[in-house]
């Protein structure tokens, strides 16, 4: 072929799918790993789906491929999120401002009231944080993992830094705060658990824990940690009136959702209270 151009190469748009919203996720296994390559084929693939009407646009780079973000970023992509493994970038193509969701806009904890048959509660010192050596008797918290219900996650911490095996029985309170970590919102979310019956030995988690006890519920109840914050104060009440047969809280069953195979956790209240509205 002296003499003769080289055939040229034919760009092909980034391999991805329509999402229920008229946007396109980009396939992340199928993007190259030359960036060069990249560039062009993300060039191609922009205009033709500006010209699909497409709108937004989700672009998932895998840590090993993290030299094509800056690629992107320079062609309008703006940063979604980021994990461990990857970085999710975003482009909304309509003129009109993006309607794209935002990231997570909160972070989820529990607060694990237990209390056993001998009407004690189950408190902690907290070995680390805020609270670390003023000698504050609180109870057990956490924060709720992702793709686990909150009834899990409490009994998953209580048994972490205790020992003490527990089964969720109820939702007693909900308070949602913001100014968290990282700009985010905090639903905390106060659980009843009931112990399994006759368990008295205590397993610290030391690397978290400074101390681990029982204590009687009217002694918990009059903590100066708890008395002397109105939102606590209020917390503990709904606590010892549900120890005390006064309140019963909310409880949590798992249902189908009618889209798809999976249970979802419903929390609700007491059918057999009727409104005074």
């Amino acid at each position: 072929m002296s003499g003769e151009e080289l055939p040229v190469a034919k760009v092909t748009l980034l391999q991805g799918e329509e999402d229920r919203y008229e946007g396109i996720l980009v396939d992340a296994n199928g993007l190259p790993d030359d960036p060069q390559e990249f560039s062009e084929r993300l060039d191609f693939s922009l205009a033709a789906w500006q010209d699909q009407d497409r709108k937004g646009i989700w672009l998932k780079v895998p840590i090993g491929k993290v030299a094509l973000v800056e690629i992107a970023v320079r062609k309008g992509f703006i940063f979604h999120h980021a994990e461990p493994d990857y970085v999710q970038l975003t482009r909304w193509l309509p003129a009109n401002p993006s309607r794209l969701p935002a990231n997570a806009s909160h972070q989820v904890g529990v607060g694990c009231f237990v209390v056993n048959e001998d009407n004690h509660v189950l408190v902690v010192q907290e070995r680390n944080g805020p609270l670390k050596g003023k000698g504050v008797w609180k109870m057990v918290t956490g924060l709720v993992d992702a793709g686990e219900d909150i009834s899990a996650a409490a009994e998953r911490e209580v048994l972490e830094e205790t020992g003490v095996k527990a089964t969720f029985a109820a939702v007693l309170a909900l308070r949602q705060a913001h100014g968290f970590a990282f700009g985010k919102s905090d639903f905390f979310f106060v659980v009843a658990l009931k112990p399994i019956p006759g368990q008295r030995e205590l397993v610290m988690q030391e690397d978290e824990l400074a101390a681990v006890a029982w204590m009687p519920l009217e002694e918990y109840a009059a903590e100066p940690f708890q008395t002397s914050r109105p939102i606590w104060r209020q917390l503990v009440d709904c606590c010892v009136a549900y120890a005390k047969g006064e309140y019963s809280g909310m409880t949590g069953v798992k249902l189908g959702n009618g889209f798809n195979d999976r249970m979802d956790l419903l929390i609700h209240g007491d059918f057999s209270r009727k409104s005074s509205l």
